[in-house]
């Protein structure tokens, strides 16, 4: 357990993320991943097999689980706290099972009515992200009253659904899902009002790392690029911005700036709100 934002270091098991996809798509070049990023000052690794970037089409339950069992069971016999990646129950069991300590999905528990009994059975901490729609059709739901009542008001009923599951409150973080079915003004308007997320009352993790809408915030006044890599000094603004108001964690591809930011805010601000990983080796301090 720590008292500072969490680096989450993210590794795709995939051919088509939109960041590094097929970089890490060979349990041996995952594994390795890993390694880097925890050496580079991740806190925990977050493996996933499926992408979501916006158009990507689902993957079958046999290959994800393929893609993703081996390399949770590789870094967590290694020592390292492991997220998985996905929303299906099915998947996070066998990944629980190979030793994750966190399940992080994306859908909130929606894209499979099996995952939040199975949250609750496994009593395992999970991540539940704000989400409308799987990734072929999310920029079809970008229509919102307000934009952060709406999420605030669709993450409270996340959170009801999951307790009357039987999820335990203080297994939940939430998200809220930046660049899902969010138009670019629609994510930085939610980044300016972390605050009213923090008034739910449970943990945040942030995930901006090299999302769409960064391209024109890290263009300095030049032409944007459309390589997600060049996107990664705003990633660290973001991870600054986050930890600075108290998120429990940043979701990052590139974590050494995040790790410096998360180290920077705790000295600033002191500790922010922990969450006990059960189970969590070599949990980092």
């Amino acid at each position: 357990m720590t008292a500072r934002c969490q680096v989450m270091g993210i590794i795709n098991v995939t051919p088509d993320s939109f960041s590094d996809g097929g970089r890490f798509l060979e349990v041996d070049a995952a594994v390795r991943r890993g390694f880097e990023l925890m050496r580079d000052g991740a806190d925990l690794l977050d493996v996933g097999g499926e992408s979501t970037r916006p158009g990507a089409q689902r993957v079958s339950e046999a290959d994800e689980l393929a893609r993703v069992v081996p390399v949770v069971e590789a870094l967590s016999r290694g020592g390292f706290p492991v997220s998985v990646d996905t929303m299906r129950a099915s998947v996070a069991q066998r990944a629980v099972e190979a030793g994750a300590v966190i399940v992080n999905d994306v859908s909130g528990g929606l894209a499979d009515p099996g995952m939040l009994p199975f949250l609750a059975e496994a009593d395992v901490t999970c991540v539940l992200m704000h989400w409308r729609a799987h990734s072929t059709r999310m920029d079809d739901y970008c229509f919102y009253d307000s934009v952060v009542d709406d999420v605030c008001t669709e993450l409270r009923d996340r959170v009801d659904s999951a307790l009357a599951a039987g999820v335990r409150p203080e297994r939940i973080i939430l998200d809220p899902g930046l660049g899902f079915a969010k138009t670019a003004a629609q994510s930085w308007e939610l980044l300016s009002a972390l605050p009213a997320l923090h008034g739910l009352g449970f943990p945040l993790l942030v995930g901006a790392s090299r999302k769409r809408f960064l391209a024109e915030a890290a263009a300095y006044g030049r032409r944007e690029s459309d390589v997600p890599a060049d996107r990664d000094e705003a990633s660290d603004a973001v991870a600054a911005i986050a930890a600075a108001e108290g998120a429990w964690g940043v979701r990052v591809h590139s974590v050494s700036g995040a790790a410096a930011a998360s180290r920077v805010a705790a000295r600033l601000r002191g500790p922010t709100v922990a969450v006990d990983l059960v189970g969590a080796r070599a949990a980092k301090r």
